[in-house]
């Protein structure tokens, strides 16, 4: 009998046919949908936060500084360069004040921050300025998972009046240790990564549509060689003027009137004539006439690392007192010391208003000692008056030292009558002598201080530099590594 071939049932090829119909159908649908289905699922599955910021503070709300402390977490599974985040904190101006900020302590070293006030666009009642902090290259890079450790940094009125903060965004007097804090916002190259600005903004959901927005220059990292203080702090006890290695002069001794350095005439009031009209550092020399009615100022690196290259400061000096009656012999000076015995070194800039050592003023004595003992130095003074500001420069270079006044060569020694040893930089004011009694009070200022290691500048060229650290941000750094 012959075999007969027999054919599948229809029923069990149909199904398979229904199947693939069905999901053919749905994919189309599902694409048609996509844009209204997607912020839906995105809003249930939110995309998490490529880095997160947690905050503290241990101030009150009406405080002398606010003292936010703030800390970056990478979470991602790549490597995040401090370089590409920005920070925000945001709060609101106590009687159109100006405001300053300085940096206490960060793991990776306040030199490779900078930081700026801005004025907002669109204001809120929480919110019309933030500070804005941001990292240069030298900060480094946080690993996956890793934390920037804390970031203190303080924010104050130049005026030196007292903050009130309750109304500030971004200030949270709970919050005494590390949370999260979603009211201090970051950027990642420019785009919003975390938290939630004034209006309401918060990250995009779209990550390709956020990379559309544009990023700012990145932060130049503070060159090596180099130190710059813009002198905004808060006093003489401010902790960052000690982190940031400059020594306030409380010790007994001379030059002057013995035994009289005190930090109450050490102070950084705001000063439209300033750099970015902001502050200066203001050295006091006050008496009644009596040695014990008498106090002299000084502020010195606490370290004696200077040698070659060039040294620079934007000096007010003055012709009369702030208060009282004119005649002291008052030395108002810009100087370098360090090393002892055969190493000896010291390169001065004294101006005396009035004369001192039985010579008349004004006049600037610029002098390189080789030993203080016996009173070896060569000097050459300048018979004119210096009231106002000037651009006080000394340049050293193959033991050949020169001193500049707003980029007119002055002086210059050479020989042994140059630098043997690593040198501390100084400000000092004070009293040759009190020749009558009577309360007054002598005040020089300071506006900055550039020193470079490496090269010999003009005038020009420090003020250059110094006017971009400025508007970078950059208020302070110290790239000059002892020996």
């Amino acid at each position: 009998m012959a075999s007969t071939r027999r054919r599948p049932p229809r029923r069990r090829v149909w199904p398979k046919i229904r199947l693939l119909l069905i999901v053919a159908v749905l994919a189309g649908a599902a694409t048609v949908t996509y844009p209204y289905w997607k912020p839906l699922y995105k809003a249930a599955n939110p995309d998490p936060p490529e880095l997160l910021v947690r905050y503290r503070t241990s101030t009150p709300a009406t405080s002398a500084v606010a003292k936010p402390s703030l800390e970056v977490f990478n979470k991602t599974d790549k490597p995040l360069p401090l370089s590409d985040v920005a920070l925000r904190y945001y709060f609101t101006a106590d009687d159109s004040a100006s405001y300053a900020f300085n940096c206490v302590n960060a793991a990776f070293g306040c030199s490779h921050l900078a930081g700026r006030v801005v004025e907002m666009d669109k204001p809120t009642e929480t919110a019309d300025r933030y500070l804005e902090i941001r990292f240069s290259e030298a900060a480094g890079t946080l690993k996956p998972g890793a934390n920037s450790k804390g970031i203190d940094v303080q924010l104050f009125r130049t005026d030196h009046k007292k903050l009130n903060q309750s109304d500030d965004r971004s200030f949270d007097a709970k919050m005494t240790s590390y949370k999260e804090a979603e009211k201090v916002t970051a950027y990642k190259r420019g785009v919003l990564a975390w938290g939630e600005e004034p209006d309401g903004s918060k990250p995009a959901e779209d990550k390709d549509k956020a990379k559309a927005a544009t990023a700012p220059d990145p932060l130049p990292a503070a060159p090596e060689g180099v130190l710059f203080d813009n002198f905004d702090y808060l006093g003489a006890k401010d902790p960052a003027l000690f982190k940031h290695g400059w020594l306030v002069r409380t010790s007994k001794g001379g030059p002057g009137i013995e035994n009289t350095w005190s930090a109450d005439g050490v102070t950084f009031p705001s000063d439209e004539e300033a750099l970015e009209a902001g502050q200066v550092l203001q050295l006091r020399a006050s008496t009644d006439g009596t040695e014990a009615g008498t106090k002299q100022a000084s502020l010195g690196t606490a370290e004696s690392k200077f040698r070659e290259g060039t040294y620079a400061a934007r000096v007010h000096f003055s012709d009369g007192p702030t208060t009282g009656d004119e005649g002291d012999h008052v030395n108002q000076t810009f100087y370098t010391i360090g090393g002892k015995g055969s190493t000896y070194s010291e390169l001065d800039n004294e101006y005396m208003p009035n004369g001192g050592w039985g010579r008349p003023g004004p006049k600037l004595d610029t002098v390189t000692w080789y030993d203080h003992k016996t009173n070896d130095r060569v000097y050459q003074t300048t018979n004119k008056s210096l009231d106002d500001w000037h651009t006080v420069m000394i340049r050293v270079k193959d033991d050949v030292v020169s001193y500049w006044i707003d980029g007119k060569k002055l002086f210059v020694s050479s020989g042994k009558y140059a630098p043997r040893a690593g040198m501390s930089v100084n400000f000092n004011h004070w009293f040759i002598d009190l020749p009558f009694k009577g309360d007054r009070a002598w005040d020089m200022k300071v506006d900055w201080l550039y020193y470079n290691a490496n090269d010999t500048l003009s005038a020009k060229e420090v003020q250059a530099q110094v006017e971009g650290f400025a508007g970078s941000g950059m208020n302070y750094f110290d790239m000059v590594r002892g020996s």
